[in-house]
């Protein structure tokens, strides 16, 4: 979150001058997020780079966004958007003891997916089986809101869902999702003044350098799982069917291998 390396989706190239390293018959390949990837050698600024455990397996600790959520043992907690984010929310709401984990997602064929569950997810809500606002179904379910919830879609009417579902007095919200520009957040005041609380999360608040690194140790000494966040692995040639999978729900991390 530093201005030096702040993530600017308009950064083309390098930090110092703004140019690319790279380039194919004489046209440059630019940077996506300050960042050159798919590539056998790479250049980067040095406080992008963070030092892992040389034996940690690189096609198994993708780390992924692990939300501190922090709901107390017995609370209750919605998530929307069982991707990645939101399963590694899941997960953590599970280690934490919440009571009840209540999967939003606008896929069905998401609650059929048994590696869902694993992560402990406990009920499944589809906003299209109402024909009302699912953040009053939630309050309905709940008798009056769940404790925590978490936004992982980039839907600003999920955003919003979020943060109204959770109950009056000290509750938390955590947006994770990045919207459309020009989307516009609106609620009604009086669920601030009832003491909600609203917050957002960049990357899931990691400083890189040092909280990465002490990721992969956890995943090492086995106190993390990320093994299951892996679905699927395709080389590199078939990339797209890497983002058909996405895209159509059905895998969460996919790994593509670049030696084959």
């Amino acid at each position: 979150m530093c201005d030096l390396l702040r993530i600017n989706t308009d950064r083309v190239g390098m930090i110092k001058d703004g140019k690319s390293r790279f380039s194919i018959n004489g046209k440059p390949i630019y940077h996506f997020l300050g960042t050159s990837i798919f590539s056998e050698y790479t250049v980067v600024h040095v406080g992008q780079v963070a030092k892992i455990n040389p034996r940690a397996p690189l096609d198994k600790v993708l780390v992924p966004l692990l939300m501190l959520l922090n709901p107390k043992k017995g609370q209750s907690v919605a998530i929307f958007g069982l991707g990645v984010v939101g399963l590694a929310s899941a997960e953590g709401a599970k280690v934490s003891s919440a009571s009840r984990i209540i999967g939003v997602d606008l896929n069905p064929s998401r609650f059929e997916q048994e590696f869902v569950k694993k992560f402990g997810v406990t009920e499944f809500v589809n906003p299209k089986d109402y024909n009302k606002p699912i953040q009053e179904v939630i309050v309905e379910m709940t008798g009056g809101g769940v404790d925590r919830s978490v936004e992982c879609t980039g839907s600003i009417q999920a955003m919003i869902s979020a943060f109204e579902c959770v109950q009056d007095g000290w509750e938390v919200a955590v947006l994770v999702g990045v919207p459309n520009k020009d989307d516009a957040f609106k609620t009604h005041p009086v669920n601030l003044l009832n003491e909600k609380t609203l917050k957002g999360t960049f990357f899931g608040n990691y400083k890189p350098r040092s909280d990465i690194p002490a990721v992969v140790e956890k995943y090492m000494n086995k106190e993390l799982e990320l093994d299951k966040f892996i679905t699927h692995t395709v080389p590199f040639s078939e990339i797209n069917k890497a983002f058909e999978l996405m895209l159509a729900g059905e895998g969460l991390r996919c790994v593509i291998r670049m030696d084959e």
